[in-house]
């Protein structure tokens, strides 16, 4: 018997805090399917200067960045000046924290220069710190509204959101990954107590990614490997950078992102025959092949299977990824993870998905295949609840640069 959403919910209490709805759906492919260069293990750190900003294209799983947190915050820097002087402090501390070494000795008269809660030398294990900027940035506060994305915009409410405010939006969204957990907090803490007189935590998802299991890419909590279509190499080189004419100069070298907040409804989704979850997806739970194939990395034939007999029409990763010419340039680079809250007032678990996609054009590429999954079957199976539309912020190049330093200039 097929269990619907909408009577689960008579059940279910709401609000904010409570409920921790999830926004969006799950557009097929999660990490970029890339070797950490034969070293055997995961790396101890990544180049924090380029033009690009780590934390994108970080190989993953590779790379074993199985913990994060994503922080979205509110601007409080008051004016242009300040607001440098924030992003400022901010690059220098994320380049201190990425490459790792011993913390300073202020002297017994003067509080830790550190928390120590990763020891007296601090360990890069692999920490990435992603910024990116939200459209309050671009408000008349600090003059940038002449220099915005050029599609930088607050994000809507799709088919099958329940957006709440207090999981949404953002002017300043940071994003932390790992190898351990404590990193991920060790990072957060240390940078929000440089930066206090100038932002303040809005909203904070953290997240973790599983191993393989068996083999492949990671599952999703609905059992499902997570992670098969995802571009990678030139591919997503070519559908993630922004280098169009029409975008203020200084937005080269950044992209713009799509988060999303997934709660998925375990204990319904396990209530559900394999065949019916199977098909919902396109893909066999054991294996994460197409239905029409043997083997993960099989790409599915929809040329002969017009009418959807074999992978139906209306299945998740058919409309994600039709793979047609014509929706080619539509993929996403994904950087997602699981998330799980505890439980909810009626002991229901809010457990789910952390949506991260980084696109050239989030209207030709996520909007789009958002609007393309609106009422998909998968859709009684997820509830909609925050997160937004950010720009990554280009790369920082060099050892005197720093965050937004073209954007403030321009």
């Amino acid at each position: 018997m097929t269990i619907r959403r909408r009577d689960f919910l008579r059940g279910t209490a709401a609000g904010a805090a409570g409920t921790a709805l999830a926004a969006g759906v799950l557009a097929e492919g999660a990490r970029a399917d890339a070797g950490n260069g034969g070293s055997g293990g995961p790396p101890a750190s990544y180049p924090f200067h380029g033009a690009h900003q780590a934390g994108i294209l970080t190989p993953e799983p590779a790379a074993k960045q199985s913990c994060t947190a994503v922080v979205a915050c509110d601007l409080t820097a008051p004016n242009r000046s300040e607001l440098t002087a924030l992003l400022r402090t901010l690059t220098g501390r994320a380049r201190l924290l990425t490459a790792g070494g011993p913390a300073p000795d202020l002297g017994v008269g003067q509080p830790p220069a550190d928390s120590d809660v990763i020891g007296p030398s601090i360990p890069a294990d692999g920490l990435t710190v992603t910024v990116s900027a939200g459209p309050g940035m671009f408000d008349r506060r600090y003059g940038l509204s002449t220099v915005r994305p050029r599609l930088l915009t607050t994000m809507p409410t799709f088919v099958n959101d329940a957006l709440e405010p207090a999981w949404t939006g953002g002017d300043l969204l940071i994003q932390f990954c790992a190898h351990n957990p404590d990193t991920v907090h060790h990072a957060l803490r240390d940078i929000a107590k440089h930066t206090r007189g100038g932002l303040q935590v809005r909203w904070k998802m953290e997240g973790y990614n599983p191993p393989p299991r068996p083999a492949g890419a990671s599952r999703n909590l609905l059992g499902f490997k997570d992670g098969t279509a995802n571009p990678i190499g030139a591919t997503a080189q070519s559908l993630i950078w922004v280098d169009d004419p029409a975008e203020p100069t200084w937005t080269r070298g950044g992209s713009y992102l799509a988060v999303r907040l997934i709660r998925m409804l375990v204990e319904f989704w396990d209530r559900v025959s394999i065949n019916e979850q199977e098909t919902m997806f396109g893909r066999r739970r054991d294996t994460g092949a197409p239905l029409d194939g043997t083997v993960e990395t099989d790409i599915p034939d929809y040329a002969a299977d017009p009418k959807g007999d074999v992978i139906p029409l209306d299945a998740h990763i058919r409309l994600a990824n039709p793979r047609t010419p014509a929706t080619a340039n539509q993929r996403l680079l994904r950087r997602s993870y699981s998330y799980d809250l505890g439980v909810d007032p009626n002991g229901n678990m809010q457990a789910g998905h952390l949506f991260l996609a980084y696109q050239q054009d989030i209207e030709r590429q996520f909007a789009t295949v958002q609007r393309r999954l609106a009422n998909e079957p998968l859709a009684d199976y997820v509830q909609p609840f925050g997160g937004g539309y950010f720009f990554t912020l280009p790369g920082v190049r060099t050892p005197t640069d720093w965050y937004g330093s073209t954007m403030l200039s321009a």
